[in-house]
């Protein structure tokens, strides 16, 4: 392989000219005529028996070159890159220029990753405000507990109301014609839940058990099925059943029943720990967020939008893996919310940008500071791995690559290093007694750490 030319063409795009010798392509030609010689007839051999010079001069001197050129051609482009040292952030666009006996040459334009300057990254600013856990917080969590081990009854004296658990038969009509996919029978809805389309669930409310009516609605210009899109739409609707879920009542029975408490007073006060805890974490991350919109608001670079796009599918691949864990796939889950896929792409576009930003303003921020992933870092990383999914070790490692795995833990540290050095003020919960603000910097973390123990910090 001869990398012959690299060349910038535009902001963050090469064209590198690719060229492999007569010496190297000659060997590919012989083996793609070793491989392909069993299924060429010949007149005059037996299958598999012609040789080479005559199927050559039968189907003309190329006929093994294009398996050779396919052969050879893609660890010729990943040589070219690292010989021009760079990282593509997408697949490469490849033209063919020439190709004969004494080899081919090949043009690859190549998307690369975004130069990044990140200024300011030491030091951020911010400040952490746990909230205070009122009386009202923990009738919240009573109540949580109330609906979890309630128990369904069906309702015969009252219309359905919103929250209600509805047993409904429905077909859907267009001027006057039923479409495919709009007819139900029992079929389950909760009022509320924004299950069906815009409009449906709330004309239910009101309605008692047996009643029969119709429900008029628009479907959404963005619906996925074309043919209904923005189509006014009248569904013939009766209500087989309502049923609600009747909560136990909040005492010292309940405590006992649904914990390992005897009175309620007990449960009580667990329930606003464990909700001072959940303050306490949403606090820090408030933090975190705070240092992660601070970097990406101070780094600047021209990002190219096929980074932004391949984490969308990264996305859009993580949702309906987790469909299909549920017994549903993406098709369906569209048919159900009304959605088109493009739109679905657009809600995942924000997450996408901040994901690619931060991961970028991180990546250079660890080249400044010489942060690197050790073997003892790796080794462990591999080991929680394997821990994680309960798999051996070196089974991971053939799935998961060192170079990939090394950019995540340098990512890590790159994190974990800005937030050792920022500057935080810590604020006292409203419902305590207000203390004067404390400025927590490393080392005056370190100073201090005899008396008051840090909080742990998580990189996100």
């Amino acid at each position: 392989m001869n990398l012959t030319s690299n060349n910038k063409i535009e902001t963050n795009k090469v064209e590198l000219q690719i060229t492999v010798g007569p010496e190297e392509f000659e060997k590919a030609v012989a083996q793609a005529y070793r491989k392909n010689v069993s299924k060429i007839n010949v007149p005059g051999f037996r299958k598999g028996k012609a040789p080479r010079g005559i199927i050559e001069k039968m189907y003309g001197e190329g006929v093994f070159y294009e398996d050779a050129v396919n052969a050879l051609y893609p660890q010729a482009y990943e040589d070219a890159i690292a010989e021009a040292q760079l990282e593509p952030v997408d697949r490469p666009e490849i033209d063919m220029t020439s190709v004969d006996k004494n080899g081919f040459s090949f043009k690859a334009v190549v998307t690369v990753k975004p130069e990044v300057e990140v200024k300011d990254y030491k030091g951020i600013k911010t400040t952490k405000t746990v909230k205070a856990v009122t009386d009202e917080d923990v009738d919240a969590e009573v109540k949580k507990l109330q609906e979890r081990n309630g128990r369904i009854v069906e309702v015969t004296d009252r219309a359905a109301q919103d929250g209600d658990n509805t047993m409904i038969d429905f077909e859907g009509f267009v001027d006057g014609v039923a479409f495919e996919g709009g007819k139900g029978e029992n079929y389950p809805l909760t009022l509320g839940s924004n299950q069906f389309i815009p409009g449906f669930e709330e004309q239910i409310v009101g309605h008692n058990t047996g009643d029969e009516f119709d429900v008029n609605v628009t479907f959404p210009e963005d619906y996925q099925a074309e043919e209904l899109k923005g189509k006014a739409a009248v569904f013939k609707v009766k209500v087989n059943a309502i049923k609600t879920r009747e909560l136990p009542e909040a005492d010292d029975e309940f405590a006992k029943d649904v914990s390992e408490f005897d009175t309620l007073a007990e449960l009580r006060e667990d329930l606003r720990k464990k909700a001072g805890e959940r303050n306490e974490a949403q606090a820090q991350d408030e933090v975190e967020n705070t240092m992660i919109d601070t970097l990406i608001e101070n780094m600047t670079a021209e990002i190219p939008e096929c980074m932004f796009e391949r984490r969308i599918d990264d996305y859009m691949n993580d949702f309906e893996y987790r469909l299909q864990s549920q017994g549903m796939n993406m098709d369906l889950y569209l048919q159900y919310t009304g959605m088109e896929k493009d739109s679905m792409r657009k809600t995942f576009r924000a997450q996408a940008e901040r994901q690619v930003k931060l991961r970028l303003a991180l990546e250079k921020i660890a080249q400044l500071e010489n942060i690197e992933a050790s073997a003892e870092d790796i080794a462990a990383e591999y080991q929680k791995m394997a821990d994680a999914y309960q798999m051996d070790v070196e089974k991971v490692k053939s799935l998961v690559g060192e170079d990939d795995l090394k950019k995540d833990i340098v990512v890590t540290k790159a994190i974990d290093f800005v937030k050792e050095n920022a500057e935080v003020t810590e604020e006292a919960p409203a419902a305590e007694k207000p203390k004067k603000a404390r400025r927590t910097t490393k080392k005056k973390a370190e100073a201090d750490s005899a008396e008051e123990p840090k909080a742990e910090e998580t990189a996100e």
